[in-house]
């Protein structure tokens, strides 16, 4: 049994996907080796092609999967695509036709309408009654490799995006954490910043103290320091889990909503931390001191929760590098389209022979029309105008 499916070690789903597409893309190649209609040349190309899939599987079946990251992902993605475009080169001229409506809608989904290859492509199926022949074979594997390698760009602003993210969220955690460490080590430089000193005692209010804290009446204790940056991070994870919602789902194998939603601990902790700071120095006009613990852990959520404001700008961010890796033109969530509107497909370009079959039910909504005759379009197949197949 191959490996290409079945694996013990095949941890994760890119894993599956990949081994899944490499065994679809080796048993074709393999059937055409077996027909004996390469040339020499050729079996150069298909040579070559076995060892692109070779390289696929070696980098789906890395072990220990913590060792196979970016790398082994864009790798088998970058094989199997050079794999995909040899296998177009060597299919035969009487399997060809069909292939460029493929080629076509990959090089719509990466390229673009105003890609001069792209354009060219549609004006040779355009010419051909929208088969591909050998004579466009090169044009399409030129345009299939084009797409195939916007789409691995646009798959690496993806991975370098995380890799930002998750650099930030180890920076940010470990600037937490040393700052958690000098509350402790050395209380009088960061920990009485979080305290503030209410009015002197009158005799409306004997009981006021000289010190307000986090935790007690204690300026000079780490543990205030550990407490605003916990209720920081809690109340930043909180206002993350609200956001959930609105994430949208990605086949690309990097988390980045994950990856943004832990980066909102780190920022919280450090905006609790920095903000009582803030107070603390009367930057803040109008509010200088806090009266009560209370107050103190009030002030620290509410500014855990102010980190929103910056989050959403990368959330922002990261869903427009999602969607600019473009595998559907319809959302996700998006209802799929009434039955009426896939009776009739609209042409890709002007003159395409797409329409509804004759006795078929979208025929039958207009059957006044079915009665004229259709005036030949500019680019249709001479056999076309007249009702027959080409090649009959």
């Amino acid at each position: 049994m191959s490996d290409d499916v079945v694996a013990y070690r095949k941890m994760g789903s890119w894993r599956q996907r990949t081994s899944a597409h490499v065994a679809v893309v080796q048993a074709e190649l393999d059937r055409i080796e077996m027909m004996g209609c390469l040339s020499e040349c050729d079996k150069k190309l298909a040579d070559k092609a076995n060892q692109l899939l070779q390289g696929a599987r070696e980098a789906a079946d890395g072990w220990p999967p913590f060792r196979s990251g970016a790398s082994a992902r864009d790798r088998a993605l970058a094989t199997i695509h050079e794999a995909e475009l040899i296998l177009l080169k060597l299919t035969p001229a009487q399997e060809i036709g069909w292939a460029g409506s493929s080629v076509l809608a990959k090089g719509i989904q990466h390229l673009g309408q105003e890609d001069p290859r792209l354009k060219l492509l549609e004006e040779h199926l355009r010419e051909n009654n929208n088969m591909l022949d050998v004579d466009g074979r090169y044009l399409a594997a030129g345009v299939l490799h084009a797409a195939n390698h916007v789409e691995e760009i646009e798959i690496g602003r993806v991975r370098n995006f995380r890799d930002i993210l998750l650099l930030a969220f180890l920076a940010l955690s470990v600037f937490t954490v040393l700052l958690v460490l000098s509350g402790y080590d050395n209380p009088e430089a960061l920990a009485d910043k979080l305290c503030f000193q209410p009015p002197d005692p009158t005799p409306q209010n004997p009981d006021a103290t000289k010190y307000v804290c986090p935790v007690g009446g204690k300026p000079a204790d780490g543990d205030n320091v550990l407490l605003v940056a916990s209720l920081g991070a809690a109340a930043a994870a909180l206002a993350g889990a609200t956001s959930i919602r609105h994430i949208r789902g990605s086949a690309v194998p990097y988390m980045v909503p994950m990856s943004l939603l832990i980066l909102r601990i780190p920022i919280g902790a450090l905006s609790a931390i920095l903000g009582l700071v803030l107070i603390h120095g009367e930057f803040i006009p109008g509010l200088s001191a806090l009266d009560s613990g209370a107050q103190i852990a009030a002030w620290a959520v509410a500014f855990g929760i102010g980190q929103e404001t910056l989050t959403r700008l990368l959330d922002k961010k990261g869903n427009l590098l999602l969607e600019n890796v473009r595998g559907s033109s319809r959302d996700a969530d998006s209802p799929p389209p009434p039955s009426t509107d896939r009776l009739i497909k609209p042409a890709l370009w002007p003159g395409a022979p797409y329409g509804p079959r004759p006795g078929s039910e979208a025929a039958a909504v207009e059957p006044e029309d079915t009665e004229r005759e259709r005036a030949p379009v500019a680019g249709d197949h001479p056999a076309s105008a007249a009702g027959e197949r080409p090649g009959t």
